[in-house]
């Protein structure tokens, strides 16, 4: 049987409890989403608002200030939560893509320093970052060692070494200027062989975001072909091959189910940066090609977004007046009538937290949405 493409849409969103909220503790939500997207403080609530039944985010306070989640730079070198657990091992599968982004570029070449020289740092840098210190105490501490390059070399190391954010504050746990945290993994104990971390990073993967491509994966971690390929063969056992619309051989865990065809998809408001667009190759399964110029910007932003039956069909924002809701398309009576009992229900959390969200974005509403429907909803 060939899935077709609202199939794999579906399996996605299931995986991701968009379908139906789930009874779980929050640890162990984010333990079966693999991972949260976390450039915003914000955006790891709002994520497990969208997932998780009943959703306080006083337990996600509590899981971050108690280490059962952490925060740190991960896939596709940026900030994502994942549970604790898993940390070690997809800082493994990692680490060698985040050391050779920040050691190969200029900005860290230029001090004269090689990749031995900042590995030499880390056991250092570990000791001194058994509490929690800000990048600024980092910097202070490194100048009498490198002076004008002590920047450039904290630069480098506070993407790849095992160190985690560590909560300070704030409506959403952090908040500027950010203060990091040795990880256990940064000492004690060997690190998990990366080899191992990339296989179960790639099981974890295709258990929230699967069925799914080498090319799939690939975009959700930036993990090269050969690595990609060597894992795959590792776990061949363990995995199945499920055909699928495009060229591209689908692989998922043996036990997975697939929703059918005619499975619901009920509204959501996803928040900025939602992980479930950005695991699978351009344009992915949740986005119409035609709507992605409108909702990832050239920089890289990826707007909050509304979701009808499955897939993106417009963009919110926090104003004033409560949140605003904006469609690339017609929507229906019943689609509205979904998006405004979300968007009442994320209202009262923000009222709660922090009513204009994501404030900073929004320059990008300025110009306005091209054949628009706008509707305000009041909290």
């Amino acid at each position: 049987m060939t899935l077709s493409a609202r199939r794999l849409a579906l399996a996605t969103l299931d995986r991701q409890f968009l379908l139906e909220r789930r009874s779980l503790d929050v640890a162990e939500a984010v333990r079966r989403v693999c991972a949260l997207q976390a450039q915003t403080p914000a955006s790891p609530y709002l994520a497990l608002w969208n997932r998780v039944r009943d959703f306080a985010p006083e337990d996600l306070d509590a899981a971050f200030a108690e280490r059962r989640i952490v925060k740190a730079s991960l896939m596709r070198i940026t900030l994502h939560a994942v549970h604790a657990e898993d940390y070690a091992h997809y800082h493994a599968a990692m680490v060698s893509s985040l050391r050779a982004a920040r050691v190969h570029d200029r900005r860290f070449t230029s001090t004269g320093l090689t990749h031995v020289d900042a590995d030499a740092l880390l056991p250092e840098l570990a000791g001194f970052l058994a509490r929690p210190r800000t990048g600024a105490e980092v910097e202070e501490e490194l100048t009498g060692r490198f002076g004008a390059h002590a920047r450039r070399v904290w630069w480098a190391l506070r993407t790849y070494a095992a160190a985690h954010h560590a909560p300070n504050g704030g409506p959403w746990s952090f908040m500027l200027p950010n203060a990091y945290l040795a990880s256990p993994a940064a000492s004690g104990s060997a690190p998990p062989d990366a080899s191992a971390g990339v296989r179960r990073l790639l099981l974890s993967y295709l258990g929230a975001f699967g069925p799914a491509s080498a090319p799939d994966f690939a975009r959700f971690t930036l993990l090269t072909r050969p690595v990609i390929a060597q894992a795959l063969r590792e776990l061949d056992d363990r995995l199945v091959r499920v055909a699928g619309p495009g060229r591209a051989a689908l692989y998922d865990l043996a036990d997975a189910t697939v929703p059918d065809e005619d499975t619901p998809a009920p509204p959501r408001l996803l928040p900025m940066w939602d992980s479930t667009l950005l695991a699978h190759a351009v344009p992915g399964r949740l986005m119409p090609e035609e709507y992605r110029p409108l909702v990832v910007r050239r920089n890289g932003d990826v707007l909050p977004c509304l979701l009808v039956d499955g897939q993106v069909a417009g963009v919110w924002r926090a104003t004033g007046d409560g949140l605003e809701l904006t469609a690339f398309r017609r929507l229906d009576r019943a689609a509205w009538q979904g998006l405004t009992e979300e968007a009442t229900r994320l209202s009262a959390l923000l009222a709660d937290r922090d009513p204009a969200v994501y404030r900073r974005y929004g320059h990008w509403w300025d110009k306005g949405f091209p054949g628009v429907e706008t509707r305000t909803v009041k909290g």
